[in-house]
């Protein structure tokens, strides 16, 4: 591990000021979190769809995980 932080397009180096690069990180995780949510529904449609004439095991292995983890995704757990 190291003390360097890690710099990416939501904090460019060329932001010196530390307050706005704070503004920049905050704003930039909260579109991540709304995009988040929104790929988790898409993911919960599809699991849902799937389950339709199909066992939790079979869309398990369909989306290559067990059965218990599509049945959680369907679910929101």
């Amino acid at each position: 591990m190291t003390d360097t932080p890690i710099e990416d397009a939501a904090t460019p180096p060329s932001v010196e000021d530390l307050a706005e690069r704070f503004r920049i990180a905050r704003a930039r995780r909260a579109e991540i979190a709304l995009e988040d949510r929104s790929l988790k529904a898409v993911e919960k449609d599809v699991v849902w769809t799937l389950y339709e004439g199909r066992t939790w095991k079979q869309v398990g292995e369909i989306l290559g995980f067990t059965g218990s983890r599509a049945e959680a995704i369907a679910r929101s757990r």
